[in-house]
């Protein structure tokens, strides 16, 4: 079983007593067995159905010792076995349902080899293709209102083959505030400040992504989801302290 009893307070470790972790702390948490394992790789798992980490009021993902033992059995699965994530899920649900289910094997009878992306473990190819159906049916919004948020350059797709799946998220929250009479329009100075904020993390980790070491540039990774978290949070604190200031 992995180790997740180990880490200061400070950083926020996984530990015995159920405490949640950040996906950054997850993420070193698995490097140890698996140095290949990337937080798109994580994310991509849990848009999968993989793993269901909890989300804070911010929309921050936050996981459990057992979140990570199940994803760290999910990868030891691809490595060791070949096996595609839908024959991995199916046989973690039957087990957590009390079944006696043993682990298939890759070509026998019924059972697929993983595809090339899933066997090498990092999940790239695969997070960076929701088609635009998808896409749809997911945040539940119509084609003229996506048509219009990219107009507004609000969503934008990432190659012709779809969008990365962090558009799905974007849709949601853009709907949402439409509903509140927030118009696609309103929300380009946002999208203006997510970007020089972009800028700023990408100054600095983009040392690191250089690296000659390859532990360095996966470690790059990982500070890019803290730095994002931390200007995320300080973000949402100066709206909050701005709005307190207001005569309502």
């Amino acid at each position: 079983m992995l180790d997740t009893s180990s880490g200061g307070a400070g950083d926020g470790a996984a530990t015995a007593d159920g405490r949640l972790v950040s996906i950054g702390t997850v993420l070193n948490l698995l490097r140890d067995e698996f140095p290949e394992v990337s937080i798109s790789k994580i994310r991509f798992l849990e848009s999968e159905g993989l793993v269901e980490p909890q989300r804070t009021p911010s929309g921050y993902r936050k996981f459990s010792p057992e979140d990570v033992e199940r994803l760290a059995q999910v990868l030891r699965m691809q490595r060791d076995h070949y096996l595609p994530l839908k024959v991995i899920r199916e046989h973690l649900d039957a087990l957590e349902r009390g079944e006696e289910a043993l682990l298939p094997t890759a070509g026998q009878q019924g059972v697929p080899f993983a595809s090339e992306e899933e066997a090498r473990g990092d999940g790239e190819p695969v997070v960076a293709s929701v088609g635009r159906a998808e896409l749809l049916a997911a945040a539940q919004v119509s084609e003229r209102e996506l048509d219009e948020w990219e107009a507004y350059g609000l969503i934008t797709p990432a190659s012709d083959d779809g969008y990365r799946v962090e558009a799905v998220e974007i849709a949601r929250l853009v709907a949402e505030l439409g509903s509140f009479g927030i118009e696609p329009r309103h929300l380009r100075a946002m999208k203006g400040s997510a970007e020089r904020e972009a800028g700023l993390v990408d100054q600095v980790v983009s040392p690191l992504r250089q690296h000659r070491n390859p532990q360095t540039r996966a470690h790059a990774e990982a500070r890019v989801q803290e730095l994002a978290d931390l200007t995320g949070r300080l973000h949402t604190a100066l709206v909050q302290t701005a709005l307190r200031g207001r005569p309502y």
